[in-house]
């Protein structure tokens, strides 16, 4: 006989166990790529860099992220997700405190490819992880709990940028250096924390019954069962249409996503007018504002792949609007809202097409798969900063980039809705 399993006690107690650690994870994680848009402000005038030079540098990361990515998530299903996890924070902890050391642009480049060498593999990885513990009903809501981190990272860094910058000159080191390696320290002593504490996975937690241990693996069995049977290479895994549709839904998004981010204090700076304090408060007002997107995509995306999708899509337009506000308004009223539009919408789209696809894939092919969509996503990531930075050094006004971002997020709105007619097609 079979002992009943109290479900809604059991997902909860899992995610106590898991949630917290990997959310302070991705929160450390998102501060220590995005940093340097804060450091920016002073640091290109410090080190001679142009728009163009500083374009490339935040986009060197995402190079090196795509180029490891895959390989990063086949050894994190290998040696299990909490040995692997805390290498990759260790690493780009060590690299994100050495990034404050540089003084050539080629110093720059070297730096933030290698930061990205060492992150890659790690979203995709939480997703796999995730998909070990939690079914697919269940891990949309795990998935949106954990990226709650990235508005409380974005509403950190705006806090904390101007304090932090203000430091300019203690022990002779310049403000931006004190930005970059107080916000990576935490991260080394972070990965610590993982290895001695994460949860590998269900079939080794002491603090599961049999009974739990079996309804986990179940449950996980039945929507692996739906999901058809494994690819039979990873070449077909990395073909899988699934998969390159939605890592290209993200790319999309992201080269609108990274041009921003990476240049948002300055953005704010020149068009609305604001110091740093000023562009740090509008900053955080904008991860309040996706902290309000998440809590509205939870409501929205429900159970469903079609829903979800659908509401990519509704997201991605409203992220398209926001781009508009942005580029027409001419006001700093519309520069500031403009931007907390569209950072809320295209940052909460951002968490969906990896939860789509983890349901859409069968277990065996997550790890490859997954990965290969965020490989194809870190692409968009790669050409946004580095388009955005040209245009600007050309035209002296960050309009022209402002405007080429609209197609793209009107594109990765449809892209999503193609993929919710195959997806109901093969259903």
């Amino acid at each position: 006989m079979v002992a009943e399993v109290n479900e809604r006690a059991l997902i909860r107690r899992i995610a106590l166990r898991t949630l917290p650690l990997i959310l302070l994870s991705y929160f450390v994680a998102v501060v220590d790529r995005a940093n340097i848009s804060f450091a920016a402000a002073t640091m290109n005038a410090d080190l001679g860099f142009s728009e163009t030079i500083y374009g490339m540098g935040a986009s060197a990361f995402f190079l090196g992220y795509a180029l490891l990515e895959v390989p990063s998530n086949l050894m994190l299903a290998r040696f299990g997700a909490r040995v692997w996890l805390a290498r990759i924070m260790l690493t780009w902890g060590v690299i994100s405190v050495l990034t404050a050391f540089v003084h050539t642009p080629l110093q720059f480049y070297a730096m933030r490819f290698a930061l990205g060498v060492a992150e890659a593999g790690f979203y995709p990885g939480v997703i796999l992880y995730l998909s070990t513990w939690f079914a697919g009903e269940h891990r949309a809501w795990a998935i949106s709990r954990f990226y709650i981190a990235l508005p409380l990272s974005t509403i950190a860094m705006g806090s904390i940028a101007a304090p932090l910058l203000a430091l300019d000159g203690w022990l002779g080191v310049h403000g931006w250096q004190w930005l970059l390696v107080l916000e990576g320290l935490p991260s080394v002593v972070l990965a610590l924390v993982l290895i001695a504490a994460l949860p590998d996975r269900p079939a080794t937690a002491l603090w599961l019954s049999e009974a739990e241990r079996g309804w986990l693996a179940r449950t996980l069995a039945q929507e692996t069962a739906a999901a058809g049977a494994p690819a039979h290479s990873l070449r077909h895994v990395l073909a899988n249409p699934f998969v390159l549709l939605l890592g290209t839904a993200n790319a999309l998004n992201y080269v609108a996503v990274n041009a921003i981010v990476f240049s948002a204090p300055k953005l704010l700076a020149r068009d609305a007018g604001l110091d740093v304090a000023g562009v740090g408060r509008i900053v955080s007002a904008g991860g309040v504002a996706i902290a309000l997107g998440l809590l509205l995509v939870s409501m929205l995306a429900g159970r469903t792949t079609a829903r979800t999708l659908l509401t990519y899509a509704g997201f991605m337009v409203l992220a398209a609007l926001g781009l508009a506000v942005l580029w027409l308004g001419g006001t700093p009223a519309s520069t500031m809202s403009g931007y907390v539009v569209f950072i809320a919408a295209a940052q909460t789209a951002g968490m969906l097409p990896l939860a789509v696809l983890s349901r859409l894939i069968p277990e065996g092919d997550r790890a490859a798969g997954l990965a290969m969509a965020n490989t194809v996503a870190q692409c968009g990531a790669f050409i946004g900063p580095i388009t955005w930075g040209v245009l600007a050094d050309r035209t002296g006004s960050y309009s022209a980039g402002v405007a080429l971002l609209i197609p793209f997020a009107l594109a990765a709105a449809g892209t999503a809705l193609v993929v919710r007619q195959r997806s109901l097609r093969s259903a």
